[in-house]
Formats: C-alpha cells, sequence, structure tokens
C-alpha cells in the first residue's frame, strides 16, 4: 500500500503574522515532526510528512495536504500551529492511507479537519 503524503505549506502566514516572525506554516511543520517522532500512534508510520514552500492557499493559512498514488488528494486550511492540531493531522493521513481510494468522508475525519477543506483532486488518470 503506497505511503499516504501529509504536505505543509512551510511559508503559510495567517493574516497579521509580520514577515519578521518565522512563518507559522513552519511551526506547523516543526511540530507535526515533533509529534509523529515523540508519540509512535498506530499508523503513523505510514506517514510521509513533507514541508514545502508554498501550496497556494494563502488567504486559509496555514493550508495541508494528503496525498498518495491512485488516491484522491485533499487540502485543508485555517489550522494553526498546535500539537493537538498535528495530531489531528496525523490521524487525518492515517485514515488517508487506509482508504482505499483515499476518500476521506466528513464524519469519518478528525473534528478539526471537518470543516476548512479547500479541496479534493481525484487521482491522476492512468496513461493509455
Amino acid at each position: 500500500m503506497p505511503m499516504t503524503e501529509l504536505i505543509i505549506c512551510t511559508t503559510c502566514r495567517p493574516a497579521g503574522n509580520p514577515r519578521e516572525q518565522r512563518a507559522a506554516g513552519d511551526v506547523l511543520y516543526e511540530t507535526v515532526l515533533a509529534e509523529q517522532a515523540a508519540a509512535h500512534r498506530p499508523g503513523w508510520d505510514a506517514v510521509r510528512v513533507r514541508g514545502v514552500a508554498c501550496t497556494a492557499g494563502c488567504s486559509r493559512a496555514c493550508t495541508v495536504a494528503f496525498q498518495a498514488p491512485g488516491k484522491h488528494s485533499y487540502q485543508f486550511g485555517d489550522l494553526t500551529p498546535a500539537p493537538d492540531v498535528a495530531q489531528q493531522l496525523l490521524d487525518c493521513a492515517v485514515l488517508h492511507h487506509h482508504a482505499p481510494e483515499g476518500n476521506l468522508a466528513r464524519n469519518d475525519r478528525p473534528p478539526l479537519l471537518r470543516n476548512g477543506i479547500l479541496c479534493r483532486l481525484p487521482a491522476p488518470l492512468q496513461p493509455a
């Protein structure tokens, strides 16, 4: 089964986050990595956390995405860098990993991710 990637925008800055301060997205990325390393919850080892510069969700910072080969991809916004947020992101990535087509039903997602969805994209088509 392909590994799910939890992609975190490291340049996200919510409104009012000045440029001279560290980007909130970078803090979220670091928080997720720390939680994943410390907690060792079931399934978290099936998640690859990757930071990227700009996922173009600037008006809904902080943004994250879930993706895996052959599965739907999701992007969420309006997140904050906190340990409970990090845990819910990792838990949702595990759900994505176990879902055959990557579908994340609203009521199955952790509470924080039942809102704030920016998009759901189908898996890429296979070459003919």
